[in-house]
């Protein structure tokens, strides 16, 4: 029960970390004189983030075939 709690814990951390970074992009894009090297690092870490979310959700939510 503890873990589990762990693994919400930090899905909450990665969920937001990743909203954040959304925000960074859109708003470095908004911006005329954009920085690409730093636009392209963030969508990185983004996607990054993605993976790790998806792999913590199947480990809290497992598909339960009946």
């Amino acid at each position: 029960m503890e873990d589990y709690l762990v693994l919400i814990k930090k899905l909450e951390a990665l969920t937001q970390r990743h909203q954040e970074l959304d925000a960074m992009i859109d708003e470095l894009n908004a911006d005329k004189f954009k920085d690409d090297f730093q636009l392209h690092r963030l969508k990185k870490e983004k996607l990054g983030l993605r993976d790790e979310i998806c792999k913590l959700q199947d480990a809290i939510y497992p598909d339960i075939i009946a």
